[in-house]
């Protein structure tokens, strides 16, 4: 039987699992959730023959993408937008819409050739996007695999983005509404550094936030803790 491997430690990508098991009952699939698990060992021991990657926050080795087929899913239009933080870069710099890339794992971060792309909003939280992507990522994956698609080297202008830190969720210097809300639904996700203030001796953290533009308000909950 062939063995195929879902690759993300995301909440929202691990429904891909049991969707792919039933649309593919001649494949056998395999969900590694766990950096410990993806390794040429793990791989090995289980006779994987492709993987699919929709989210990974960690460098995947070069023993893994030389040996086998890795094909990772990146939200932007590539090569547009190669690099760390996507979502955050694009919202930030004012896009409403991207693409979603389904890429060749390469040495280069993101350079890989392209199976396909498909249209992808960005209205709504981080984690509406994301579950947004995870349906489109599920076609794309039944495409490439009933399709049997060849990826094609990448064409157009590189822009490279940096990988956001922590320390770029401090909203202390915003001074626009529109600007404040986007900082915080594109932080409203699992395991992101949510938009925050701070006091001297206080941190508050913003989340679930909405933007009344007729009333010029942005609401949204607040958590406070000690610093």
């Amino acid at each position: 039987m062939t063995n195929y491997a879902i690759v993300s430690e995301k909440s929202w990508n691990q429904a891909l699992f049991p969707q792919l098991q039933t649309q593919f009952g001649a494949i056998n699939w395999i969900l590694i959730n766990e950096k410990s698990d993806f390794n040429a060992g793990f791989l090995a021991e289980n006779k994987i023959d492709k993987i699919f990657i929709p989210h990974w926050s960690f460098i995947i080795p070069s023993e893994i993408f030389l040996n086998y087929e890795c094909i990772v899913f990146h939200m932007t239009d590539l090569p547009y937008g190669r690099g760390g933080s996507p979502l955050q870069n694009l919202i930030v710099r004012g896009h409403t819409e991207t693409k979603i890339s389904a890429l060749k794992v390469v040495k280069e971060l993101d350079a890989g050739p392209i199976y396909l792309k498909k249209d992808l909003t960005l209205l709504g939280t981080a984690t509406d996007i994301f579950k947004r992507t995870n349906q489109i990522i599920e076609g794309m994956i039944i495409e490439i695999i009933s399709k049997a698609i060849t990826p094609k080297t990448q064409q157009g202008d590189i822009v490279k983005f940096k990988r956001r830190s922590p320390e770029d969720s401090n909203i202390v210097e915003v001074q626009e509404l529109k600007i404040a809300y986007d900082y915080i639904r594109m932080l409203d996700a699992e395991g992101y550094p949510h938009a925050f203030l701070e006091t001297s001796g206080l941190k508050l953290e913003f989340t679930n936030a909405n933007f009344n533009t007729n009333d010029e308000i942005v609401t949204a909950h607040v958590r406070i803790s000690k610093k």
